[in-house]
């Protein structure tokens, strides 16, 4: 890099997911909150570029097809690819498929740093720095909070962003330096981590009634029950309102609006206001995606996981049940259950589970991702034989 030169970050990200873009897009706006001006930012999918094979574009939009409608079948390969074997296999596929792609983005954006928020790019970007003896420093941030697929554990990486204490060990199982692996938690938008001082004025400002105990239900294309779970709430003559998203399911989002509600209900299809929501709610009901998940956590927002897709996100239901930030909540009844004995005796156990939700909630992570990789793309590439770069503090 010259020195008259801003350095350039190249984040990587993909859309299978909601998780791993949002957590690029977050830092992202980390880095332009902090450093606007000082640095060029590019959030980049390899995975739609042209000479990507069509199979790999494809596995995005068959992602969402694939986790509501054959769970099962997912699951399967999930776990069977996370044997050691079939894991090498993996990558040295991803590796022929997508060199070409990585070599082209490499040579277009010229990043002085990498991040990548998604497992398949390490491979084919190990294979563009072999050819060159150099690397550019690399950073990968591991978007889910317990149970993690061996691919996201590759050598490439300088530094492993990790969500919990339980994925440090995986990492440390994997043979990962302990000096790589710093726990900072899911990067998430950095509104998230500005907590209002009225939580009612935000709530009137929101058009909800300021004084109601607030229910928040998030919903998508993937969570396809939500209204089956919500109608007991509806006839239980409990003293709340709800706060509903559909997610962009358009097909939920009618048929939410054409139910007799018996409680006060504020209706959203997609919104681009989802920190200011949890802010303003009591608790939540959504499934057990890891950025929910983390997002919940920022708020301090206990969860009624209604949800839990199998592979990664048992995990991610598992850590925030055995931490006591949220409950698990598999049918209407049980969920109807759960929150009623939440808010009985000036609702204590709602108390309990939301101070155990903000004790782990890390909402500055975006920014603590910015720092390490401002640091990284100041430094800029490196001879991979005869320099290794230099630790980075923890925070």
């Amino acid at each position: 890099m010259m020195s008259d030169e801003k350095p350039r970050i190249l984040i990587l990200s993909s859309d299978a997911g909601f998780g791993h873009r949002s957590a690029a897009q977050a830092i992202a706006a980390a880095l332009e909150e902090k450093y606007a001006g000082q640095c060029l930012v590019e959030v980049v999918n390899p995975l739609n570029e042209r000479r990507v094979p069509g199979i790999l574009r494809r596995s995005q939009a068959e992602y969402d097809d694939l986790v509501r409608n054959w769970p099962e079948l997912y699951r399967l390969g999930y776990e069977a690819n996370d044997r050691a074997v079939t894991s090498t296999l993996l990558e040295s596929s991803l590796t022929i498929l997508l060199y070409e792609a990585m070599r082209l983005l490499l040579n277009q954006y010229k990043p002085d740093a990498i991040i990548t928020t998604y497992p398949f790019y390490q491979p084919p970007l190990w294979a563009c720095f072999s050819l060159k003896n150099w690397q550019i420093p690399t950073i990968t941030v591991i978007t889910d909070l317990a149970e993690v697929h061996r691919l996201w554990f590759h050598r490439v990486a300088d530094y492993f962003i990790v969500p919990t204490p339980d994925v440090a060990e995986l990492a440390a199982e994997q043979g990962i330096a302990a000096h790589k692996v710093k726990v900072l938690g899911i990067p998430i938008h950095p509104r998230f981590a500005q907590k209002p001082a009225d939580r009612r004025a935000l709530r009137q400002l929101l058009g909800w009634q300021p004084e109601m105990t607030t229910v928040l239900a998030v919903g998508s294309k993937r969570v396809s029950k939500l209204p089956d779970f919500l109608r007991p709430l509806n006839h239980s003559a409990l003293s709340i309102q709800l706060a509903i998203v559909a997610g962009g399911d358009d097909e939920m989002f009618q048929e939410l609006q054409a139910t007799e509600w018996h409680l006060p209900v504020h209706l959203y299809n997609f919104v681009n206001n989802m920190p200011e929501l949890m802010h303003a709610a009591d608790c939540v009901i959504c499934k057990a995606g890891g950025l929910t998940i983390t997002e919940s956590l920022a708020c301090g927002l206990p969860m009624l996981l209604m949800d839990v897709i199998a592979g990664q996100e048992t995990g991610n239901a598992a850590y925030a049940l055995r931490e006591g930030a949220s409950a698990l909540v598999r049918k209407p009844i049980l969920l109807l259950e759960t929150l009623f004995h939440w808010l009985l005796e000036d609702q204590a156990l709602l108390h309990q589970y939301a101070m155990n939700a903000q004790r782990l909630g890390r909402p500055q992570a975006a920014h603590e991702v910015a720092d390490l990789a401002w640091q990284l793309a100041c430094r800029g590439p490196y001879r991979r034989h005869h320099f290794r770069i230099p630790a980075v503090a923890n925070h």
